[in-house]
C-alpha cells in the first residue's frame, strides 16, 4: 500500500470516526474548517508559492 492510500484510508476512518461521535454537520465543520484555517494562517509568500505548485509536487 502507497503512501498517499494510507493517509487516504486514515481520512476516511478519522471521518467516519468524527460523523459517529459528534454528528454530521459538526464533522463536515471541522474537516472542511481546519484546511482552510491552515491555509489562511500562511503566509503571502507561502500561498503564492502553494497556488504555483501542482498537486503531485505537494507530496514530496
Amino acid at each position: 500500500m502507497s503512501k498517499s492510500s494510507k493517509v487516504a484510508a486514515g481520512g476516511v476512518v478519522v471521518g467516519i470516526a468524527l460523523i459517529w461521535f459528534i454528528g454530521f454537520w459538526p464533522a463536515l465543520l471541522v474537516m472542511v474548517g481546519v484546511p482552510v484555517a491552515a491555509y489562511l494562517m500562511l503566509d503571502k509568500t507561502q500561498r503564492r508559492r502553494l497556488q504555483r505548485i501542482t498537486r503531485k509536487e505537494l507530496g514530496r
